[in-house]
């Protein structure tokens, strides 16, 4: 926190590790310490100082959770332990984001779980067009946090709207999900990756069109973008076939880093 910073949080990624991992504006009024100085470092001690025991857990369980990605550097073993000891203090425990989702890609979900998610999808699929974008992002946040990576739902930034986002392997994805009657052309690719591109360099993307793209909006689309994408098929074959979604997201971002290609349909992931 020296000079002012902490970390390597620009302003945007402080506000939205804030009012997504702890649940606060840390902008807001509330938090200017003096009227000098506004500084990150010095918002983030008027928290500490009216913080509740919960919100400190959030802040400090989402720092050890995310470190890396904060730091642009791994933890080392000695803040590694001061704040698990911190956290510990308020009745945390350690995060367990990255064995959780080990876990998960090796054992799937159960039978159950996956008949509970593909009857989601069935029933989304029957409401009014109105109604199903909402239902599917939903659908969406429920099949992330079934292989535990902490989905969280839609949110709205000035002049934006994002679809949700969630964390794999220790890196934030942001979602945009799309239940349309044609496949998804240029348009929509470019509108995503311009969002990705206003927010931290780390972010990544997941578009899911449950009515595909179109090969020419692929191809104008172009290679070598931030995110990769998922079709209403992919879907289908991961629940049928109960296919870890952490398996099948890892294979989708390792193919787009060796050929370019943002979607890679599960079928040709070799499953």
């Amino acid at each position: 926190m020296q000079g002012g910073w902490v970390l390597n949080f620009s302003n945007r990624t402080f506000e939205e590790f804030f009012r997504e991992v702890v649940g606060i504006q840390i902008y807001n009024s509330h938090y200017d310490r003096d009227s000098i100085s506004k500084s990150k470092a010095n918002r983030l001690r008027a928290f500490w100082d009216v913080a509740t025991e919960k919100q400190l857990r959030l802040f400090f369980g989402g720092l050890l959770e995310g470190w890396s990605i904060y730091a642009d550097a791994p933890i080392s073993s000695s803040a590694q332990s001061l704040l698990q000891q911190i956290l510990n203090r308020f009745g945390g425990s350690s995060p367990k984001v990255e064995s959780q989702q080990t876990n998960s890609s090796t054992a799937g979900i159960s039978d159950d779980d996956s008949k509970k998610l593909t009857a989601q999808l069935i029933e989304v699929s029957r409401l009014p067009a109105q109604q199903r974008g909402y239902e599917f992002e939903k659908f969406l946040k429920n099949l992330f946090n079934a292989y535990g990576l902490s989905g969280r739902a839609s949110f709205r930034l000035t002049g934006e709207q994002i679809d949700g986002s969630f964390v794999m392997h220790n890196e934030t994805y942001l979602l945009e999900a799309k239940w349309e009657n044609s496949p998804i052309g240029a348009a929509h690719l470019h509108t995503f990756e311009g969002k990705l591109g206003q927010k931290a360099s780390w972010s990544r993307g997941l578009f899911v069109s449950i009515s595909g793209f179109s090969e020419d909006g692929l191809l104008a689309f172009g290679k070598g973008k931030r995110l990769v994408c998922m079709d209403g098929c992919d879907l289908s074959e991961m629940l049928i076939k109960k296919i870890s979604v952490v398996d099948v997201l890892a294979a989708k971002v390792r193919r787009a880093a060796e050929t370019g290609n943002p979607f890679i349909r599960v079928r040709d992931l070799n499953f």
